[in-house]
């Protein structure tokens, strides 16, 4: 029910997704009259891979976390992520609010033994690829000690998605060579670098889209992750912009349009950022998948994917694994 656009772009995304994994079943939590009227005749086709799980509340995206949490308890949000905790499915996928999301599958799933906090982790696209990057705003204030958390974490998520045996694990930081950076970040390199990661060092901001090395997992902070992120979205939504306008000048500028066309569609496709989106909480005991608020059904399917491949993937409990190997090895040495 949440987001921007709620079931007008849910529930299509949801039954595009029902199509394409013939495994797949959905539990659609909120106002069952609103969902049974949007699913209408598909309901029919798909009687025994849809369930309808009614919730009398929603959250609304600019409602505060402790008001969602305290007075939202039959919320779709609340009741997808209950279900999480009782068994009853393997993943939540939501595009309501963050920070709702956020305390309410933290206080619902609780923490893996071990962390401290919870991180969102995504992917953003780079020459290489892609990177996944993390934290992206759930902790705004860290210690080098959380980053270390984070960097764990992040590691066994790539090694899992990526199959990667050895992610390559960066830091981000303001420079490069050693005496740059803040306590907190040259406290937590010292972390990384006496562990069993794969620390290739500190990493600028370019590295998370075209470093001059390949690097599968970037850690940082909130805040810093999250100013991150906005700025590349919207430094993408400004060359649409212009180059659209710049061909749109005259009818020579059009016609150079149409001849570069096949090459403006793989680049749009190559960075688009639809096909990034779904973002995981990591350090929860549950899989839930953040999608953005302003998804449309091509993102949100995209975010449903993620969820069916982190669950296919076991992520969750060879992140809690991987957790309680690193704690024993601390104790050891």
């Amino acid at each position: 029910m949440g987001g921007d656009h709620g079931t007008e772009v849910t529930i299509p995304a949801s039954l595009d997704c029902l199509k394409n994994n013939p495994d797949l079943k959905l539990i659609l939590v909120g106002d069952e009259a609103v969902i049974k009227q949007r699913l209408a005749q598909e309901l029919a086709g798909y009687q025994d891979r849809i369930t309808i799980q009614h919730a009398s509340q929603c959250v609304g995206m600019d409602e505060s976390p402790s008001r969602a949490l305290k007075n939202k308890k039959d919320s779709s949000m609340r009741v997808a992520i209950n279900l999480v905790r009782d068994g009853h499915a393997d993943a939540c996928v939501s595009a309501g609010n963050t920070g709702a999301l956020m305390a309410t599958a933290r206080f619902v799933l609780k923490m893996i033994p071990g962390i401290d906090r919870p991180a969102i982790i995504s992917t953003l696209p780079s020459i290489y690829g892609h990177t996944h990057v993390l934290d992206l705003g759930a902790n705004v204030d860290c210690s080098a000690e959380h980053l270390f958390q984070f960097a764990v974490m992040g590691n066994e998520l790539v090694k899992a998605v990526e199959a990667i045996d050895n992610p390559k694990v960066g830091l981000l930081n303001i420079g490069e060579e050693e005496m740059k950076g803040n306590e907190q970040v040259k406290s937590a390199a010292k972390l990384l670098e006496n562990s069993s990661l794969n620390y290739i060092g500190y990493v600028e901001g370019n590295s998370l889209n075209a470093g001059h090395i390949k690097v599968d997992l970037i850690v940082t902070d909130g805040f810093v992750g999250n100013v991150a992120l906005k700025s590349i979205e919207g430094a993408a939504k400004m060359i649409g912009t212009t180059l659209k306008e710049a061909f749109d000048k005259n009818y020579l500028t059009k016609l150079a349009g149409l001849m570069a066309y096949p090459v403006l569609k793989s680049f749009k496709q190559r960075i688009d950022p639809r096909l990034y989106n779904g973002a995981s909480f990591l350090g929860l005991r549950g899989l839930v998948i953040k999608s953005h608020g302003g998804a449309d059904v091509l993102a949100f399917k995209t975010a449903i994917q993620l969820a069916v491949c982190e669950v296919k993937l076991d992520v969750i409990r060879k992140i809690s694994e991987q957790v309680e190997k690193t704690l024993a090895l601390r104790e050891i040495a």
